[in-house]
Parts: structure tokens; sequence; C-alpha cells
């Protein structure tokens, strides 16, 4: 690759960014701008006429705060989920560490060691018996 190459692609990556965040930037402030009217959010679930816990805040304000906490509650979900992966993944890589400081020891030790067959054919290969079909 020449030099040019990191920066070709640099632009293009903003490029991109530009064509997706400037069409997304105007719908949110179109989404913003008709939707200014105030409206109130109850967390009394008893009191629908007086309510104890309420906010008043412009519709766009209140459906983006919603989105926002959506998107973190899901991120959220998503990262406990993967726990299980996360854990096995680092358990692999420590015995993939563990393999490898072997190999390197067994490579400095001698040529042939004792349980490796040192044979000068090929590997005798398995033969798999085809499968019984039962009567019907």
């Amino acid at each position: 690759m020449t030099a040019h190459a990191p920066a070709t692609g640099s632009t293009l990556r903003k490029i991109a960014a530009a064509i997706v965040l400037v069409p997304l930037a105007i719908i949110i402030i179109a989404f913003a701008v008709a939707n200014r009217q105030d409206v109130t959010v109850s967390f009394d679930p008893f009191g629908s006429n007086t309510p104890a816990a309420s906010v008043t805040q412009p519709l766009f304000v209140v459906i983006m705060v919603v989105l926002i906490l959506g998107v973190v509650v899901g991120g959220i979900a998503a990262w406990l989920r993967q726990a299980r992966w996360r854990r096995a993944a680092r358990r692999l890589e420590r015995e993939v560490g563990e393999l490898r400081r072997q190999i390197e020891t067994l490579k400095g030790g001698p040529s042939a060691p004792a349980h490796i067959p040192q044979g000068g054919g090929p590997a005798e290969r398995l033969q798999l018996q085809p499968p019984l079909h039962q009567g019907r």
C-alpha cells in the first residue's frame, strides 16, 4: 500500500459519517421544533389529578430522554448477557498461554518426545462404518 491509503480511508470515513450524521441531525432538529409543547409526565400511579411526583418538559425532551435511557438499559442488558462469553474467552486465553509455554518448553527439550510417534509413513486413518438402517 502507499502512504496515501490511510489518508484516503480517513477521508472516506469522514464523508460516510457526514452522509449519515447530517440528515440525522436535520431530522432530530425538525422533530424538536415540531414537538415543543409542554407535557407533564407523572410518576405517581395513585394520584392522577394531583400527582405527587411529576415533571413538565417539552415533548421532544421527554422522548429523547426515554430513548437514551432505552439505549443505556439495552446496553447494560446485553453486557450482562455476554458475561458468560467474556469469562470463557478469558479462560481460553489463559489456556492458550499455558499451551504456548508448554510448546516452548518442549521445543527446548529433546527433539523427539516419547509420546509423539516418529513413523516414516502417514498416520493411520480412522475407518468409519456406514450408518445402520433400521427397518421401518
